[in-house]
């Protein structure tokens, strides 16, 4: 262990959950979120992290046209135990038929464990996307169906799918994310039945449930593969949508109707069929 780290003190004024969305994409260690924003520790100096949300500040204020007060705060610390106080600041999570916790927490006997180690991982349950794509995952997901997670982060959604005694395929366009999804699942005792670098359009295979955590752009730029990825029957899960964005979506899945749609905070998710 090295003698020093940095801890990267970070402060938003507003939109805290894109800038949590973009700390997941980009930054290969976990962080913690605080009440104004998050924290994030490493051996490694943190000046890129800096600069990288400076710059996406920059681009999300003129995609929204105000003003957003962005302030970060790097310190070289003694490395003392702050994994051990990092470890603690992770909470488990019930969801439904779902238990998400982290392996040096204990598996809760009366519902189905997920265990997810946030330093490995880019979703943990606790963003409201993960957390309702979860909630629809145990309600529609049946044992023996056939389901591919488009966008598989860290894995958990093909991990509560595959819980379910559901046939799990998933895929991501990046490697990072592929690689966490597999250590993940064997943290689970779990092995995807297959999963691969690149988009859903690279299987010519028909499921019973395809499930896109992605976000809303992404979503109408995909739609076509995602629903010629569904059996006839099939269900489609999408999440990561922002309400002022649900209708841009919709716009792009005219040719099914919504089975149902779980909003939290500013997010959404559609549970939908084809018509």
């Amino acid at each position: 262990m090295q003698e020093y780290y940095y801890e990267l003190v970070v402060k938003v004024s507003s939109h805290k959950e894109l800038f949590a969305d973009f700390l997941h994409d980009t930054i290969p260690v976990g962080f913690e979120e605080s009440e104004s924003g998050f924290i994030v520790r490493s051996e490694d100096e943190l000046d890129t992290i800096m600069w990288g949300l400076e710059q996406f500040c920059e681009a999300l204020q003129k995609a929204i046209g105000e003003v957003i007060e962005l302030e970060c705060i790097q310190q070289k610390l003694p490395n003392s135990d702050w994994v051990e106080l990092y470890q603690k600041s992770i909470t488990p999570l019930a969801i439904d038929k779902f238990y998400i916790h982290p392996t040096w927490d204990e598996e809760n006997p009366d519902l189905i464990n997920i265990a997810i180690d946030p330093a490995l991982a880019f979703g943990t349950g606790h963003h409201p996307t993960t957390a309702s794509s979860l909630k629809a995952i145990s309600k529609y997901v049946k044992e023996g169906d056939s389901v591919i997670d488009v966008g598989c982060g860290s894995g958990i959604l093909g991990i509560g799918a595959m819980k379910l005694n559901a046939v799990v395929e998933a895929c991501d366009t990046d490697p990072v994310s592929v690689e966490n999804s597999i250590v993940n699942a064997k943290l689970n005792n779990l092995k995807f039945t297959k999963i691969w670098e690149g988009s859903c359009s690279l299987s010519s295979a028909k499921y019973d449930i395809v499930v896109a955590n992605i976000v809303a752009d992404v979503l109408t730029f995909i739609a076509k593969d995602l629903k010629n990825a569904l059996k006839d029957n099939g269900i489609l899960i999408l999440s990561g949508i922002l309400d002022k964005y649900e209708s841009k979506v919709l716009g792009f899945y005219k040719d099914c109707e919504i089975i149902e749609r779980i909003a939290v905070d500013e997010w959404v998710t559609l549970i939908l069929k084809r018509k």
